[in-house]
């Protein structure tokens, strides 16, 4: 004897649903049709996307010497900051030989940081981004108002260069 199964969802006796049943929707003709996409219409977008993707990508990708000086300089301003913070609280920025060490834990020599903040300005120290430490000179040379130095060596890690290669500092672009 065949058994005849309501539909998934169908909580009423083995009638609801039925081809019989004059109150189906296969009855009164009120089926609506779900369309999907066509295999070519997907094929479109597939290849949209593709062109889109074949002209932006190679714009981001050709660009990371440009990232890694623009994270700098971004890197020199959190780092300005902090000494700025740090003068704040002991009159002075940190001596060269201090450094930026300075602004993690206490430093010790002249001049004494008698105001210095335990908690420390900066969670560690910092590193550019070819990973190599930012340099620090108090007083500075090249900086506009004079009072101290900081950069990074750039792409190359040495001093001098051009282009990617070259010093980016608190002293302008």
């Amino acid at each position: 004897m065949a058994r005849e199964l309501a539909p998934v969802g169908s909580r009423s006796g083995p009638e609801k649903g039925r081809c019989g049943d004059p109150t189906s929707p296969l009855a009164t003709g009120a089926v609506s049709r779900q369309r999907g996409f066509t295999l070519i219409e997907i094929m479109v977008v597939v290849v949209i996307i593709g062109v889109l993707g074949a002209i932006v990508v190679p714009q981001f990708m050709s660009r990371p010497d440009q990232a890694k000086v623009t994270a700098a300089r971004i890197d020199i301003q959190a780092i300005a900051t902090a000494l700025e913070m740090y003068r704040l609280d002991n009159a002075h920025y940190p001596s060269t030989q201090q450094g930026l060490e300075a602004l993690v834990k206490r430093p010790s020599g002249l001049p004494t940081a008698r105001g210095w903040n335990p908690e420390g300005y900066l969670k560690s120290m910092p590193v550019d981004p070819w990973n190599a430490p930012y340099q620090y000179l108090n007083p500075g040379v090249r900086s506009t108002d004079g009072t101290y130095d900081l950069y990074s060596l750039g792409a190359d890690g040495v001093a001098g260069g051009e282009g990617f290669a070259a010093e980016i500092g608190n002293w302008g672009h």
